[in-house]
């Protein structure tokens, strides 16, 4: 007997045997069939959806779950627009904490106030508190002078304004957050994913780097989900930073690793390691992205993350170990050393299936497309950082770089899969507004960045289910509405296929549902879940 049965609606599947569904049965948190293999077995419950249209819960790809929950709950200087208030804000932060607190500052964009703060502002407004300033993209900021005293003497700085490395160096400088802390910000985060729709993510990096916040960081995830405030998936990957020499034996091949050996696939369908995180470069908001030319405007044209050579190295040892790599490049000129070192990985230990990804892939050089088929790369991309970014990414690429800005139909066409995600919290994660932009390529201003780049509202649906749950190895578990997966499901107002486009991102979320639990919005199943319905009459 089915514990539930949803009939009365439109069922996008994503499942290319049965696209179109109108009824589908639940059973024990997991998908029984659709239409015609459910039509006829008795149900416990039977749901109409009243016209309401239903997917494959999202597949948010890439995200920072610890760094979105702080970052919330931080101290925020947005909008940054006036020198003056935003040190005024800064001091009166400090002002609440105890002598030699950190002081966590957020929502920090040099960009309107026309220059980075200074680390002699920090300090007349700091109250000797240690005083961190963290760029929106996450890979920069600005730090007081007790701050710098900490970090080692040959880390570059400009008046206390560090990035990529120096910003890594300040990471590590400020570790450790309390695991309760970060347990908290992943809850407060996932939350909110499942608000929208998300039912799975990936998140971007533990353990090193620019993205971690302890020593023992999973330790946080482990605690929410032990807590039960672990609502949805999670894959965390894993920064290369951690990897370090384990002694294994000559014959496994395993130059570096993590000790007693995990690597991707470890955990189960709830929390699991996924990738190895490796950085190229920076990001374009930061300026520090990698380019092959100079930023319009600008005498630069960004930085590596390290020097190619230990890039190289990284990606030898994580292919090498086993692991799936994730590799940060956003800048064309960052994608020429990844795709060079991926090459060369292949070269020494060819890994089919491996299924290595490019992380952002901001911007695309035309000749570099056909090198990412035939690498087998997927493109883990960011369309919401056009929608709300897309303005200045455009100006400060120019007439020719713009169109390829993280780019859609080139992929497809290709034949490099595509699949989406936020990189919460640098912006806004709704995936119907990522959905929208990927098939208008319209900014939130109106303006349109490479309309050649659009793809069709079904191209780019897949890329928020079937595609990045690929991405993220979790096709046969969630990313569509077939026999076996796991009943995770956005319940939507309307059909995106049916709106106009510019209205996709405004479509509501009506319930999100995982594992056949309702975990954000309507009820709609009654009682609060599938489970509850079925405990309730076993009784």
């Amino acid at each position: 007997m089915l514990d539930v049965r949803l009939v009365g609606g439109t069922i996008l599947t994503m499942d290319p045997e049965h696209p179109v569904a109108h009824q589908v049965g639940l059973w024990d948190g997991r998908i029984v069939g659709v239409d015609d293999a459910v039509a006829a077995l008795p149900a416990r419950r039977v749901v109409d959806l009243d016209g309401a249209t239903v997917l494959p819960g999202f597949v948010d790809a890439h995200v920072h779950l610890v760094w979105a929950g702080l970052k919330a709950r931080g101290v925020s200087i947005a909008p940054c627009e006036r020198i003056d208030d935003v040190l005024e804000a800064i001091r009166r932060a400090a002002l609440r904490r105890e002598p030699g607190e950190w002081v966590d500052v957020v929502g920090y964009d040099q960009r309107p106030l026309g220059r980075h703060l200074t680390a002699a502002e920090l300090d007349a407004v700091g109250a000797g508190r240690r005083i961190l300033v963290t760029h929106d993209s996450g890979h920069a900021c600005v730090v007081s002078s007790n701050v710098l005293e900490l970090l080692p003497p040959d880390v570059p700085h400009q008046a206390g304004a560090l990035a990529e490395g120096g910003m890594a160096a300040v990471r590590r400088a400020r570790q450790p957050y309390p695991v309760d802390q970060l347990a908290d910000a992943v809850e407060h985060a996932a939350r909110v994913c499942l608000a929208e729709g998300v039912t799975a993510c990936a998140e971007a990096g533990i353990g090193g780097g620019l993205i971690s916040h302890s020593p023992i960081e999973l330790a946080a995830y482990q605690r929410a989900r032990e807590g039960g405030r672990l609502p949805l998936r999670v894959q965390l990957m894993v920064a290369a930073d951690a990897l370090h020499p384990v002694g294994a034996h000559p014959r496994d091949e395993v130059p570096r690793g993590l000790d007693l050996g995990p690597r991707t696939g470890f955990g189960d369908d709830r929390l699991a390691l996924g990738a190895l995180k490796i950085f190229t470069d920076g990001g374009m908001m930061a300026r520090t992205a990698a380019l092959s030319s100079p930023y319009v405007g600008l005498e630069h044209s960004g930085q590596l993350y390290a020097d190619a050579e230990v890039i190289h190295r990284q990606v030898r040892d994580g292919h090498l170990a086993g692991w799936q790599l994730a590799i940060h490049a956003i800048g064309d000129r960052a994608l020429d050393v990844a795709l060079d070192a991926l090459a060369a990985a292949r070269r020494l230990a060819p890994r089919p299936g491996a299924r290595h990804r490019i992380e952002h892939a901001g911007l695309v050089r035309p000749d570099q497309l056909a090198r990412m088929a035939e690498l087998e790369l997927t493109a883990v991309v960011q369309p919401n950082f056009l929608w709300y970014l897309g303005d200045d990414y455009a100006r400060i690429m120019g007439e020719e770089r713009a169109p390829w800005l993280y780019r859609g139909r080139g992929f497809l066409e290709h034949g490099v899969r595509l699949a989406g995600s936020s990189d919460r919290p640098v912006t806004d994660g709704a995936p119907l507004r990522a959905v929208q932009f990927m098939v208008e390529r319209a900014t939130a201003s109106g303006a349109v960045v490479g309309p050649a780049e659009g793809i069709t509202v079904e191209e780019a649906l897949r890329c928020y289910t079937r595609d990045a749950a690929y991405a993220c190895r979790w096709e046969h578990a969630v990313g569509s509405v077939a026999p076996g997966r796991y009943a995770d499901l956005v319940v939507l107002a309307d059909d995106p296929r049916r709106v106009e486009v510019s209205r996709i991102g405004d479509i509501g979320i009506l319930a999100t549902v995982v594992g056949g639990e309702v975990v954000a919005g309507t009820d709609l199943l009654g009682e609060g879940s599938a489970a509850a319905g079925r405990a309730a009459t076993q009784s």
